[in-house]
């Protein structure tokens, strides 16, 4: 059957490529480490720190199921390929339509993985904190950045990771003016760097009542969430701390102290904000983490094109500068501007499903 001989060439031509996927990912040690941390976990004083035990029971969590989506493409070759060699015995049309099926999933997972291998950037592993700033558009940018912040929970959600939402500001009428998300989970700045840049929405207004076409933009920018004591000297006539009351959804206040925190670094015009913690000492500290992180980036990359990306100066939100643009009226399109990738199911895009966009930008990046 030659439709059989067109699935065993497409399924063969993955052979090599699947090894070197498998060999990047480092299997061996991924498993070496696995072992390493569930023998730690069986110390009787292992839970004594909580807080050290979460995070061992988190990357044994992460480390194994990249070992066992890779083993399980593995399997799936080999299951395919059996399948194949029943079907020239039995010449079975509807087993034939069982392999095209299989082998478009194994497609499809096998560039999930091989993207996961493009991830070699220093701190591409880290988790992510994702910036939005409501630009060009009133009202209607302020309702464009909340539909942004929904769609990256959604797409957290659906990768399995958590998410904190660090700070807010509501927008006069509707939607936010401004949010800042901390995405947790491996390779979480990984994915999201492809989202930094200005993002451009064109719908009927639901804010005008002539119900006019609106064109709205909003910012993104992100950077990664670096943990460790980062070397970097911040002269207090560099920086000035204002504090203000964390506001709740609404306008309501969560508290009536103020607790929330902003660091401006005078040099760069760095802004940083945070009232997710608990006091504004710890929304103090979380705040000089995400200025230090971002001085840090912006000394160890002074000399890219990349540098204004980190050092957070923002392009005008407006025409001519957006990544990419989201069309739901007259016709509906998602297009990424760099990469040409573009999707028709702007609602699956909008829920989450942003893979293709990513995927696409690290190709592109890496290639």
């Amino acid at each position: 059957m030659v439709e059989l001989d067109n699935y065993k060439v497409e399924l063969s031509s993955y052979e090599k490529p699947l090894a070197e996927v498998r060999d990047s990912l480092n299997l061996g040690e991924k498993q070496f480490r696995i072992e390493e941390l569930e023998k730690n976990m069986e110390a009787p004083d292992f839970w004594e720190d909580a807080e050290k035990a979460s995070q061992s029971m988190k990357e044994v969590k992460e480390l194994k199921d990249i070992v066992s989506r890779a083993d399980g493409l593995s399997g799936k070759y080999e299951d395919i390929m059996t399948l194949i060699e029943m079907a020239y015995e039995e010449e079975d049309e509807e087993l034939a339509a069982e392999i095209k099926e299989e082998l478009e999933e194994f497609v499809k997972d096998f560039e999930d993985l091989r993207i996961t291998t493009m991830l070699k950037g220093e701190y591409d592993e880290s988790n992510a904190i994702l910036t939005l700033h409501a630009g060009a558009g009133g009202t209607e940018s302020c309702d464009w950045a909340s539909m942004l912040c929904r769609m990256y929970q959604r797409w957290a959600e659906k990768k399995g990771y958590s998410v904190e939402m660090l700070d807010f500001l509501d927008g006069d009428e509707a939607g936010l003016k401004s949010v800042t998300l901390q995405i947790n989970g491996i390779n979480a700045y990984g994915y999201l760097k492809s989202e930094h840049g200005v993002h451009r929405l064109v719908r009927i207004s639901p804010f005008n009542a002539a119900g006019k076409r609106q064109t709205s933009f909003v910012s993104c920018d992100v950077m990664p969430d670096i943990e460790q004591d980062l070397d970097i000297e911040i002269a207090d006539d560099d920086i000035r701390i204002d504090t203000y009351r964390s506001s709740g959804a609404g306008g309501q206040h969560i508290n009536k102290t103020s607790s929330a925190i902003r660091i401006t670094h005078f040099p760069t015009g760095i802004v940083v904000q945070c009232q997710n913690e608990r006091s504004q000492h710890m929304n103090k500290d979380k705040a000089m983490q995400m200025l230090k992180a971002k001085l840090y980036l912006l000394k160890q990359q002074e000399n890219l094109e990349k540098e204004s990306d980190i050092r957070g100066e923002q392009k005008e939100i407006g025409w001519g500068n957006q990544i990419r643009s989201y069309v739901m009226q007259p016709y509906t399109m998602v297009k990424d501007h760099r990469t040409n990738v573009e999707s028709g199911n702007v609602g699956a895009v909008m829920d989450g499903d942003l893979d293709v966009f990513i995927n696409g930008y690290l190709k592109w990046i890496n290639s």
